[in-house]
């Protein structure tokens, strides 16, 4: 594998932002120090830019197998490494499901030679595959996911005696998705009375509303407490579901975690009007007295981690009316970009999004080696210019759905370079294929 010397870096890692050199070899950081005079097979200046750990994203939906018309294992880590997301933990709601043993290595088989970020796959619960759970190697596989609200296939879990099952047993990291699944088909049978099969997609919010999410996640902790489980709660939408989590207590000894995504902090419900089903999604994006609320809650770690829940949907799909159009959004090439807006805005320091988007998943997940630029450690990391400004276009979206709610925007904040393992994987607009991506271990 090549040697890499990165020269005259801005380093982001552990709270602070120092100057130096970085040198890799063997896929690992080998030295960080003020200046490196060593030879390398590639030497990259980064002159007046930044280097940050790779994101690890906790929460993407891939689609393969089975969905692979709208995106597959190819072609969503090119577009997250061209957004500077160095590894992932992808959800189970495939086709199959990853309900198996069997199903879930499936993946890891199909991701050992087609990924380009490194990769990890939940495996999934349901009603009445418990005995096949608890056969997860929590060493090798990043968690459980629990839908406690609307999927596919046979992945509801929203019977009480399953959940108490499932917490009471599961010895490592349960994460759910959380939404009360009565009252979404109460809410929604009101509406269907009174628009029939045109409801304004505006109402999604009043649909799939506050109080669904707030039952659904207060339950999950509820069980949680009770059988003392590594809960982690994903994508939190809504100012009611905030003063379930604590604050007072660092993140590694916290038992009850949290997640939220870059399209709630970034979009509110009066952009229906604009995005209309482009920016439908479950949990829905809601009032802007909601996402509000969320920044703030990021920022005193009652939120730990920043997420995308990247979920593509092809635009033909996305095109149909409220009851039709899948929910879903592509997110992944974008996410970094997002928050760099937020941080020209004044909203977040660099050192707090390299916290909550590659520490934060580290630590919460026990990623092992990753997240961080230390010495020994994997060389998953970003090369960020933070003041150069480019526009979201077709020809550079790298989605296979090939559409992104940001189309036309300027963002100012670009990725050079992503290097994954020790990989210079992407740079300037140009990926590089020769090696792949590593499947994530965790420590235990």
């Amino acid at each position: 594998m090549a040697t890499i010397l990165i020269k005259n870096a801005q380093i982001i890692n552990r709270g602070k932002i120092t100057s130096g050199d970085i040198f890799i070899k063997n896929g690992r950081i080998e030295k960080i120090d003020g200046s490196i005079d060593q030879s390398a097979d590639r030497e990259i200046d980064a002159t007046g830019k930044y280097v940050l750990p790779g994101i690890i994203d906790d929460q993407v939906h891939f689609r393969e197998p089975g969905l692979t018309h709208k995106s597959d294992l190819y072609t969503e880590p090119r577009a997250a490494v061209a957004g500077g997301v160095t590894s992932f933990m992808e959800m189970p709601n495939t086709k199959p499901a990853a309900l198996t043993q069997q199903l879930l290595q499936d993946k890891y088989d199909i991701a050992a030679t087609k990924s380009l970020a490194n990769y990890s796959f939940f495996m999934g619960a349901s009603n009445d595959n418990l005995e096949e759970v608890l056969k997860t190697n929590p060493e090798n596989v990043c968690g459980v996911k629990v839908f406690m609200g609307s999927s596919t296939g046979n992945m509801l879990v929203d019977d009480r005696t399953t959940l108490e099952g499932l917490f009471s047993k599961v010895p490592m990291l349960i994460a759910t998705h959380c939404e009360d699944e009565a009252t979404i088909r109460q809410n929604l049978a009101y509406h269907k009375a009174i628009y029939g099969d045109d409801i304004p997609i505006k109402l999604h919010p009043i649909i799939r509303t506050e109080e669904g999410c707030y039952k659904s996640s207060s339950m999950a902790i509820e069980l949680a407490k009770k059988y003392n489980t590594r809960l982690h709660i994903l994508h939190i939408s809504t100012a009611d579901e905030l003063e379930l989590f604590r604050n007072d207590i660092p993140l590694t000894e916290k038992r009850i975690t949290s997640e939220v995504c870059v399209h709630h902090l970034y979009f509110n419900a009066k952009q229906y009007e604009k995005f209309g089903t482009q920016i439908k999604c479950n949990p829905a994006i809601k009032a802007p007295a909601h996402q509000e609320a969320l920044f703030p809650a990021l920022l005193d770690n009652r939120l730990d981690i920043i997420a995308t829940d990247h979920a593509p949907h092809t635009w033909e799909e996305k095109s149909n009316g409220y009851l039709k159009a899948p929910s879903g959004v592509p997110l992944i090439q974008h996410t970094l970009n997002v928050m760099l807006e937020f941080y020209h805005q004044g909203k977040i320091s660099l050192e707090r999004i390299v916290e909550k988007m590659c520490h934060a998943p580290a630590q919460c997940f026990k990623v092992k080696e990753r997240g961080y630029l230390d010495e020994g450690f994997w060389a998953d990391l970003v090369i960020v210019d933070v003041e150069k400004e480019w526009g979201v276009a077709k020809d550079n979206i790298h989605y296979k759905c090939n559409w992104s709610p940001f189309e036309g925007h300027t963002f100012k904040g670009s990725i050079d370079a992503t290097i994954v393992s020790g990989h210079l994987a992407y740079e300037n607009g140009q990926f590089f294929e020769e090696k792949k991506g590593e499947r994530m271990l965790f420590n235990l």
